[in-house]
């Protein structure tokens, strides 16, 4: 199946894409991927959780806007770029010092640092929380079959999340706390993927050695996890995908 996105982009010239997981403020890394994906002709698609953790999320965000600007990329929303925008326009959130409160700091430091903040408003409001093409899926945590029904709300980033968009910036959740201090998670949803579809998502690091994660579901499709670590210690991981 190819649908009106994908052949927008056959039309345009590329030969697939390039599925970035989390970034967290690891610019170098991302500049590897962005780079990588010019010279491949893939068109570079960011699953979300562009800033916070990493040493320069101002320059991550310099390389996103890049790409926006020249058609050759965009993101998906995360929970960290909703969290973000949320600060900038003056909302009351939790701002841990080693995570959103070092991207603020950043953004303080860097030159550009208020031109930035204006621009995450307006992006991180208009970007999708999911998207598909063809028999693939991109959303940054979970999957949920009612996307099938209705496409990513135009604002989603500026949206207080309903059970749909919370899936898709949180996963799936049970209320529960881990002891290293994250929400508990699970991924019933992985098995109600239909099958031939693959759904690519970040948010959850589940890697045991890496690389992404592949988990198979119940009904035939599957899901690839790709956030391994990036600005957390680990690193950026991506998936080359051909038309």
């Amino acid at each position: 199946m190819i649908d009106a996105a994908m052949a927008d982009l056959r039309r345009r010239g590329f030969v697939g894409l390039r599925v970035v997981g989390d970034v967290h403020g690891d610019a170098v890394a991302f500049r590897h991927a962005v780079l990588g994906a010019e010279a491949e002709g893939l068109f570079l698609l960011q699953l979300g959780d562009l800033t916070d953790h990493g040493p320069d999320s101002p320059g991550a965000l310099r390389l996103i806007f890049g790409l926006l600007d020249a058609r050759r990329g965009r993101f998906l929303l995360g929970n960290h770029d909703h969290k973000l925008r949320r600060v900038l326009v003056g909302e009351r959130v939790h701002v841990p010092p080693d995570g959103l409160g070092r991207t603020l700091d950043q953004l303080a430091a860097a030159p550009d640092g208020e031109a930035l903040a204006e621009r995450v408003v307006r992006e991180v409001t208009a970007a999708p929380a999911w998207l598909r093409m063809g028999d693939w899926w991109f959303v940054h945590a979970g999957w949920h079959p009612a996307m099938m029904q209705r496409p990513s709300p135009p604002d989603a980033g500026a949206q207080k999340p309903d059970p749909v968009l919370s899936r898709a910036l949180f996963g799936q959740v049970t209320g529960r706390m881990r002891a290293d201090g994250y929400p508990d998670r699970v991924h019933g949803w992985v098995d109600r993927i239909p099958p031939g579809m693959v759904v690519y998502c970040g948010h959850d690091r589940r890697s045991p050695d890496g690389r992404p994660y592949v988990q198979e579901g119940e009904w035939g499709g599957r899901a690839v996890f790709l956030d391994t670590g990036a600005g957390k210690g680990g690193h950026l991981s991506w998936i080359d995908l051909r038309w």
